[in-house]
């Protein structure tokens, strides 16, 4: 008998015995082709094992609405990938295996890259449509216009996006815009092109626009063009800024900038200090084996990544590198190195990792509130209290570290300056979320917390918002609410907090209190009352989700057919429709990322006994053997796409193919690995496909487009 087992990785169908061959009993088996026949030879005796028992293993057939039900909900997760899995993936032979085990037909590539996707994509646009139709007004938020890294592909990809006054928000469209820099005008052009779709000549209905660039010029102009619209910068890219402004304009960065270089450039090509850091080591400390260096050319002020990763790597090496210079190695490095001396003065000097640690805490101040600001995406009103909020921290940070206010204030104010709005003051006296009671008892608009130019703000925002006619009532309007305020029940009701589970932060319970109060309680203001809920619900940033690399790449590598981008154009329409179904605004990336991390430490033997590239897949039932054949690699194993385990669309597809009697859970205390092992598999098998030319079956990424 031949024994096919040892080649069970090899193989893509289960190991059947061979019939014995006289004379070979006890010798392995010699084929022409070499170990490559063995998988025809085992295919052989498997049709002749069907040919002597047809009947032997019945399976009751799906019924046409399963199979519909199944392709629909496969169809689904296709879509919401986004280009992360290949449409040519469907006919991987595995795949098409896969199917044939479970009792589903072969599916279509072409099929599920038009009519299904168009069908789709009219489901998803129908949607769209009918909640803005419901809509008596809205705002555009476009985000894209400030790439992240000329390589990602970033600004390439516009995406533009619908705030409804309910709080939801609607995909509208992403505009391909090749790469670089785009002149304002057309961001202009673009925008009002995209308003103009959505409400044709009512355009009233656009409040205004909130961008993550081109407030001064684009924004500022549309505004002068349309009195009713208020258009806003993002208050996201505002921070993002101060920390680059920082970095530019503050002697403190320049300083510990140089510093650190010469430290990590003399650790980093210095063996002599590299072995004096080995010995540590081997005395149980702990540190990098290498520091991170920026690149030559890197401007940190407009890059601040690498130089945060330089800044941390030294402050976690503090203690090792005070037991270096101290070592006799490194002093016999001094009598020849120049820099080495001065390095000694340095990590002994207590005003240089005073200085470090002041830098990196000023930058995980900002860079915590700007999470805080994507992650609870803050409405207009709630601008001011925020820009307060970050010049009280900034002074704690002045004092704390011995750094004069005068410097760092006039950053943050000049930074404040480029992103204000009139709006940001209005909106934060017409909000009843921040009434003051006062001795009396009432609860008043905290007119004391403006300056007197925002005040004035405040009256040139609502007469421009309103019809001539309408001008003087509402100031007269505004001066009634400045001294009567709310009803004392109402405005407690409004100001009613809760916390977040996620967070647990303190939340305004109803978000939505502040518009409908203005729309009930307070009927009697008809000309600021149409100014209130104009203003309250508009966002203050423009950040909607995330896509992760491969769906950007794969979205701009369409811009150059038309009939690529169209389709291309529907594809991420329905996944971003998917997304705010599901509010979930993360990307895929982060997914991994978070997933990989919790694999560490305690999870190493989950990863080592699960997916090590010698495990048996003797256990794996016999529906997924075409699967549990597939050979795995070192570390390869662990970049399981988390978005291929998870999405509630694809799980509805197993069970409805009656994969729930297969399910097979190795660790229940971990989530991500609860669901099968099927899935598992599966994410595997779309991975390497990326990865393999389409003649031997695969997809490489570049050959994913539609133009076929």
């Amino acid at each position: 008998m031949v024994d096919l087992s040892r080649f069970s990785t090899e193989l893509s169908f289960s190991p059947t015995p061979i019939a014995q061959v006289p004379g070979l009993n006890q010798q392995p088996l010699m084929l022409s082709g070499g170990k490559e026949d063995l998988g025809a030879l085992a295919q052989l005796e498997d049709s002749v094992k069907k040919l002597k028992s047809p009947k032997a293993s019945p399976r009751p057939a799906l019924s046409k609405d399963q199979v519909d039900s199944a392709f629909n909900f496969l169809a689904d997760w296709l879509y919401e990938s986004c280009g992360s899995v290949s449409f040519c993936s469907l006919e991987h032979p595995k795949f098409k295996a896969f199917l044939n085990q479970v009792g589903l037909p072969a599916v279509s590539r072409r099929e599920f890259s038009s009519a299904r996707l168009d069908s789709k994509f009219e489901e998803a646009r129908m949607e769209s449509e009918t909640r803005i139709r419901d809509a008596v007004f809205f705002q555009v938020a476009s985000d894209g216009w400030k790439g992240k890294s000329c390589t990602l592909g970033e600004e390439s990809l516009v995406k533009y996006m619908v705030n409804l006054p309910n709080g939801m928000r609607v995909f509208q469209k992403a505009v391909y815009v090749g790469g670089g820099s785009v002149p304002s005008e057309y961001a202009e052009e673009v925008s009002w092109e995209i308003i103009r779709g959505i409400c044709d000549n009512a355009t009233q209905r656009c409040v205004g626009i909130v961008s993550d660039k081109y407030k001064a010029k684009a924004l500022r102009n549309l505004e002068i063009q349309n009195h009713w619209m208020v258009n806003l910068s993002c208050q996201l890219q505002g921070f993002i800024s101060l920390i680059k402004d920082f970095c530019r304009e503050l002697p403190l960065f320049r300083t510990v900038t140089d510093n650190c270089l010469k430290i990590a450039i003399l650790y980093n090509s210095k063996s002599q200090i590299r072995n004096s850091f080995r010995k540590f080591r081997l005395q149980g400390v702990e540190f990098a084996r290498f520091i991170r260096v920026p690149p030559s050319k890197c401007d940190i002020s407009k890059n601040i990544g690498p130089f945060v990763a330089m800044l941390e790597d030294i402050l976690s090496n503090s203690r090792v590198l005070h037991l270096v210079v101290s070592d006799d190695s490194y002093k016999a490095v001094c009598f020849e190195d120049p820099i080495a001396r001065e390095v000694v003065d340095m990590i002994q000097d207590v005003g240089f990792w005073n200085d470090a640690e002041a830098a990196h805490a000023l930058l995980k101040l900002i860079t915590r509130m700007a999470e805080d600001i994507e992650a609870e995406r803050p409405l207009v009103g709630q601008c001011l209290p925020l820009w307060e909020e970050l010049r009280a921290k900034v002074k704690d940070w002045c004092s704390k570290y011995n750094f004069a206010e005068g410097p760092v204030e006039k950053i943050v104010e000049k930074r404040f300056k480029k992103n204000y709005h009139p709006a940001w003051s209005a909106a934060f006296i017409l909000d009843p979320l921040y009434l003051v009671k006062d001795v009396s008892g009432k609860y008043l608009p905290p007119f004391k917390c403006l300056t007197p130019e925002q005040e004035k703000d405040v009256d040139k925002l609502i007469t421009r918002l309103v019809s001539r006619e309408e001008a003087r009532i509402a100031l007269m309007e505004l001066m009634k609410w400045r001294s009567e305020g709310l009803d004392p029940l109402y405005a407690q009701a409004v100001q009613v907090k809760k916390r977040d589970p996620v967070t647990g932060k303190m939340k305004n319970a109803n978000p939505q209190s502040s518009t409908l109060v203005w729309e009930t309680c307070l009927k009697e203001f008809k000309s600021l009352g149409k100014v209130a809920v104009r203003l309250l619900f508009l966002h203050a940033t423009s950040c909607g989700f995330k896509w992760n690399r491969s769906s950007m790449r794969w979205f701009c590598s369409q811009g150059h057919s038309r009939l690529g981008l169209e389709r291309a154009q529907k594809l991420v329409f329905i996944a971003a429709h998917a997304k705010f179904e599901r509010r979930d605004f993360s990307s895929e990336e982060e997914k991994d990322a978070e997933l990989l991390g919790t694999m560490s430490g305690e999870d190493d033997m989950l990863n080592e006994s699960y997916f090590s590239p010698n495990c048996s897949v003797d256990s794996k039932p016999d529906s997924v053997t075409h699967w549990s054949t597939l050979e795995l690699s070192g570390n390869r194993s662990l970049l399981l796409k988390k978005h291929y385990l998870l999405p509630s669309t694809f799980r509805e597809l197993l069970s409805r193919i009656w994969l729930d009697p297969f399910v097979k859970v190795f660790n229940p205390g971990v989530e991500e690995f609860e669901f099968c092992t099927v899935i598992s598999y599966f994410a595997i098998i779309v991975e390497r496909s990326f990865e393999q030319p389409a003649s031997k079956g695969g997809c490489r990424y570049h050959e994913m487009h539609f133009r076929s």
